[in-house]
């Protein structure tokens, strides 16, 4: 072993120890997974990872993805020593309330995060859409000669992910696509918390990628030896047409005298003994805490002067591309620091009042008249596109080799679209939007999840949402599924009640900085007339009066297709003497942001509130307090013509009726 061998060893194993003593003062975390991976991550990021730990966003970086997020502390180290804003106290401090090291990587906690980790599956799935998100905004930017984009997205895997379906529906599509700047180093250790992986798991993974369209480098049968490692890797960065797969043999706990190799590794502290153990057998100060020689943080840092010289150079280059193409180069800075384009709002449609408009027509007619204007509005749908009106016109297809497109087919894969419209904002660049039917919003759940909690700018484009569906009966009806993403902290839902309001529920999404979802109607509902109710733009609050409600005997709070109920069933109650506000409540998120004084306006507290929503009655009860009413539908839907469902649910201007006179005394 030579000098370098030496050097390397001595800061893998100072990856291994600061993970060992992090998790021993917490006494808590996952210490196998970075004792394992220590060489293989270490070997990534000194060798080839291109990033500058002094400016963690330039975009010219590479990105890196800890898929499996739980090895957390193998990622705090290495923000550490090579000189990202972490100290040791933040590695003492790991899993402690308020700390830049929590329990697995958040987005926007710790610099050097890319994405929350942890639910496995998720990060590969959102390198998927990292990667895609890097393909188009080369075919949108790049020139010849000015290569902005000519960096990678590297992700570090575990068997964990591998099982997970989201990965394999994103791996598949990665493969499709041939998304080249993709590179997945999987940690085979053949251990997963119940035990060795045969108890679940003998599919022969590379075989499975290499199905999938994707290049598989040479296996890797030790993790500890650097240079194989090195040698695969450098052939997977080497393939530009395929994204790529390194599979490394790794031991969970290496250097561990009885743990190596053992499932009770992965999830709890080695423990006191077992620690000085392992210290001892790496040849590590036993006694020592967070101990790093000195001539480990001098060869690790070196990356504060790569990273510095890496950026100088893309930045001279972007200079030049600037002044070659001012214009392009102009909207390159817009898109990457996520400003709109001037005067976009102009461009957004307005709809006649007199028509029935499908809100889900609506919403492609928004799609159609922004995307000339904002380019970086990109996205598609889970193979229902006709359906959501998530097309945009005009425009092509994105395919293999050419993506230049705008419209994205991400195929019969929900799941995936999720996790990689997570990804593409990330990236940055792109406001990603991706389109389903509302009840096919829990195959999406664990990425919106996510989304909430990094506060991406994602648009869910929600179809088909309510028992309006009709004939496809209680499968594809959503019943439960509103409540369910209000449910999610962080996520604005918003369900228009006609055609205008859907133009400013999309104004509001493009304008909002995190996750939104658009429930939007099959059938066609009328376009309400502004002239003589409450403009659009109401929508914005959450909740507005669409009528006068000043000397109302009952309040009408209604969301969606139900607002259109709610204004015939008004006039009727008119006729039978009983004077009813109508209010339209697209948005709950919305409306609890505001004051008191608003909302107290909007629904004052002396007056009597029926609720009205083609969907499960939870958390209405918040809004029209303990003398009002809820009509909706607790129970699953049926297979009947749409108008004839909604009908049998009570949703019927004599039943609105009924419900608001019996409030009153």
């Amino acid at each position: 072993m030579n000098k370098s061998d030496d050097l390397d060893l001595l800061c893998v194993n100072a990856i291994r120890c600061l993970a060992i003593d992090a998790i021993e003062a917490a006494s808590s975390g996952h210490p196998g997974a970075p004792m394992g991976l220590a060489p293989v991550a270490y070997t990534l990021w000194t060798r080839f990872l291109r990033h500058n730990p002094a400016d963690p966003a330039w975009p010219g970086r590479d990105r890196f993805v800890l898929s499996a997020g739980h090895a957390s502390m193998l990622l705090y180290s290495l923000l550490y020593l090579t000189g990202y804003d972490i100290t040791l106290e933040d590695l003492r401090d790991f899993r402690q309330l308020g700390s830049k090291t929590p329990g697995h990587p958040e987005r926007g906690l710790t610099p050097g995060v890319e994405m929350t980790t942890g639910p496995l599956g998720q990060g590969l799935s959102s390198a998927v859409g990292m990667a895609l998100a890097r393909e188009l905004i080369g075919a949108r930017f790049n020139r010849p000669g000015f290569d902005l984009t000519d960096y990678r997205v590297f992700v570090i895997a575990s068997d964990g992910d591998m099982m997970e379906g989201v990965a394999s529906e994103a791996s598949s599509i990665a493969g499709h696509l041939g998304l080249g700047s993709l590179v997945c180093l999987y940690d085979d250790n053949q251990i997963t918390i119940e035990g060795k992986t045969e108890l679940s798991f003998s599919e022969d993974v590379a075989a499975r990628y290499r199905a999938y369209g994707w290049h598989v480098a040479p296996f890797v049968p030790d993790a500890n030896d650097m240079e194989a490692v090195s040698a695969s890797i450098q052939e997977a960065v080497s393939n530009d047409s395929q994204p790529s797969l390194v599979v490394v043999r790794s031991r969970i706990a290496c250097g561990s005298p009885n743990l190596e190799g053992h499932e009770k590794a992965h999830g709890a502290p080695l423990g006191v003994e077992e620690a000085c153990l392992t210290k001892k057998n790496l040849g590590w100060p036993e006694e020592q805490k967070f101990c790093v020689p000195e001539a480990v943080l001098a060869h690790t840092r070196v990356a504060l002067e790569k990273g510095a010289a890496a950026e100088a150079e893309w930045s001279g280059r972007f200079e030049a591309y600037a002044s070659a193409f001012p214009d392009l180069a102009a909207d390159y800075r817009r898109v990457t620091e996520g400003r709109l384009p001037q005067g976009w709002e102009a461009h957004l449609p307005e709809f006649e009042p007199g028509g029935k408009v499908a809100t889900r027509g609506a919403s492609g007619k928004v799609l159609d008249a922004l995307a000339p204007v904002i380019w970086e509005l990109i996205g598609g749908s889970a193979d229902l596109g006709p359906s959501n009106q998530t097309f945009i016109k005009g425009f092509e297809s994105v395919r293999k080799g050419d993506f230049s497109g705008r419209n994205v087919h991400f195929g019969v894969r929900e799941h995936a679209m999720a996790a990689m419209m997570n990804g593409m904002a990330l990236h940055g660049g792109i406001i990603p939007y991706g389109g389903t039917f509302l009840v096919f919003a829990d195959y999406m759940r664990p990425a919106i999840r996510l989304a909430a909690l990094m506060g991406a700018h994602v648009v869910y484009v929600f179809t088909h949402d309510s028992l309006g569906v009709g004939e496809d009966g209680p499968t594809h009806q959503p019943v439960e599924h509103l409540a369910a993403l209000r449910a999610i902290p962080g996520l604005c839902v918003i369900r228009p009640a006609d055609a205008n309001e859907t133009v400013e529920a999309w104004r509001l999404a493009l304008l909002r900085s995190g996750p939104v979802a658009l429930a939007l109607s099959r059938q066609s509902l009328p376009v309400l007339d502004r002239g003589s109710l409450a403009p659009a733009s109401g929508l914005a609050k959450g909740a507005y009066a669409l009528t006068p409600a000043d000397d109302a005997d009952v309040l009408l709070i209604a969301s969606g297709s139900e607002v259109a109920l709610a204004l015939t069933a008004r006039e009727a109650l008119a006729e039978s003497g009983v004077k009813a506000g109508v209010v339209s409540m697209p948005s709950w998120e919305l409306f609890d942001e505001q004051d008191k004084e608003y909302r107290a306006s909007v629904l004052p507290a002396g007056k009597k509130k029926l609720a009205i929503e083609a969907g499960v009655t939870m958390g209405w009860r918040k809004y029209v307090g303990d003398s009002g009413a809820v009509l909706g539908w607790d129970r699953f839907g049926m297979s009947a013509p749409g108008g004839v469902a909604l009908a049998t649910a009570g949703f019927t201007v004599e039943n609105v009726m009924a419900k608001a006179q019996a409030l009153l005394p």
